[in-house]
């Protein structure tokens, strides 16, 4: 597989519009001395953790190159990889990044530097996405950002309304809702929040890409996500749940003011609602995001990153070694907590190091149990070398459906996706399915 994947992809990064900025670093330490590695990455304060890795380690240093978050730090790794230098030892990069990279030959296979040792740290569908599904491992996770959802438990107990922990409990809730205060609305739905839709997706059961060989498949438009598709659609048709996209001033007031009395969002929503609306601490209540089937949990992910070793690298067991250090460690993991901000994807070492709740839940002392739970509720999920295309896709065509506030004109936004996406792939030189 590993093999297939990288050959089926080079013809769509070799044409990708990613390759068009410049870039420079200096990768490979001297004969004599320590080992000096390179780190491309965007977390904040990251730094910090490295220093102590230095202080520890004087025969092998790290040196963090801070880097735009997410797209640019792509773009410029995978100009250095064409050019056949300047590329970093190390990158950060999120979850649905790694086909694109390891399809331009970005990223080296890890796995006998002794990465595979360090799997059960991670819950098995955050470990299945940094091997593709193979026996390669191409990176390690560091973060991750399981699904929850938050709601003002005032208002709700307030119009005699509970949690919701299934979706049709979540439907039910939200009309009463909206009957009983037409201004309220339980959640909205965020058409420009292609993350956000994937991770609902996942937790339904899709996987919105495979591989076989060197035949890729689109497995958007399949049962699990026009489920969530018409799910949504359905409610926002009635009138319960609002369609106004996340993260713009009319939704950050609704936050305030109690108009938007819910938020399915990630573990990392309490930053968000501090951020955004500070008055209102201590009034929401943290939980596992409904379930389709209360019986079965599942989860998706909305966000999360890895460490990877990029193939350039001269030190490669060297990195390997820092790398598993930096996600593994508790060390790490407590200094990662501390000055990042991150939600760490080893499960233990998080558990061990997050012993109080974020001051904005400082009244719900289970809070990252809860998280953890969720965490562990992850499903695999893979992603395809053009999730850029599929992204842009729902935003575009999701915009459409949310404009339209129909059932059908949701369920129509994932056959269009799915078409866009396939395409794409064809064109770009894929074999698909």
């Amino acid at each position: 597989m590993r093999t297939s994947l990288r050959f089926a992809a080079v013809a769509t990064i070799a044409a990708s519009a990613l390759l068009m900025t410049g870039c420079s670093a200096d990768t490979t330490g001297g004969d004599s001395g320590p080992v000096e590695l390179t780190y491309w990455a965007w977390a904040p304060n990251l730094d910090k953790v490295v220093d102590i890795w230095n202080q520890a380690n004087p025969d092998i240093q790290v040196t963090v190159n801070k880097q735009d978050g997410g797209d640019p730090a792509i773009t410029k790794l995978l100009t250095a990889i064409k050019a056949g230098s300047g590329a970093p030892d190390l990158i950060q990069a999120e979850y649905q990044k790694l086909p694109t990279l390891v399809g331009s030959d970005a990223l080296a296979d890890i796995a006998e530097q002794g990465a595979n040792d360090i799997e059960d740290h991670f819950p098995a569908g955050v470990w299945d996405a940094v091997t593709l599904g193979g026996d390669a491992v191409y990176a390690v996770p560091q973060d991750t950002g399981p699904m929850m959802a938050y709601y003002r438990a005032d208002i709700l107990a307030e119009h005699g309304l509970s949690i919701p922990t299934t979706w049709d409990e979540y439907a039910e809730t939200a009309r009463a809702l909206h009957a009983a205060d037409p201004s309220k609305y339980l959640g909205t739905f965020s058409a420009n929040d292609a993350g956000w839709f994937t991770g609902l997706s996942q937790q339904a059961g899709a996987s919105w890409w495979a591989i076989d060989g060197d035949a890729w498949s689109v497995d958007i438009d399949e049962s699990p996500t026009q489920t969530v598709a018409a799910y949504w659609g359905g409610l926002i048709e009635e009138g319960v749940i609002d369609n106004k996209p996340m993260y713009t001033p009319e939704w950050n007031a609704g936050l305030n003011d109690g108009t938007q009395v819910g938020w399915v969002s990630s573990v990392w929503g309490p930053g968000v609602l501090a951020g955004n609306a500070a008055d209102t601490a201590g009034l929401w209540t943290a939980a596992l995001p409904p379930q389709w089937d209360a019986a079965k949990p599942s989860n998706g992910n909305w966000g999360g990153s890895t460490t990877a070793v990029t193939t350039q690298s001269k030190h490669v067991k060297e990195a390997v070694e820092f790398v598993t250090w930096l996600n593994t460690s508790p060390e790490a993991i407590a200094g990662l907590i501390e000055t990042s901000g991150i939600y760490p994807a080893d499960v233990e070492a998080a558990k061990a190091a997050l012993t109080s709740p974020p001051e904005f839940f400082a009244q719900q002392s289970d809070f990252y149990d809860i998280a953890a739970q969720a965490g562990a509720a992850v499903q695999p999920f893979t992603y395809g070398p053009n999730v850029n295309v599929a992204f842009s896709a729902y935003n575009d065509e999701f915009a459409k459906a949310a404009e339209a506030r129909t059932q059908s004109a949701f369920e129509e936004a994932v056959v269009s996706m799915q078409s866009i996406t396939e395409a794409d792939l064809k064109k770009s030189g894929f074999t698909v399915k």
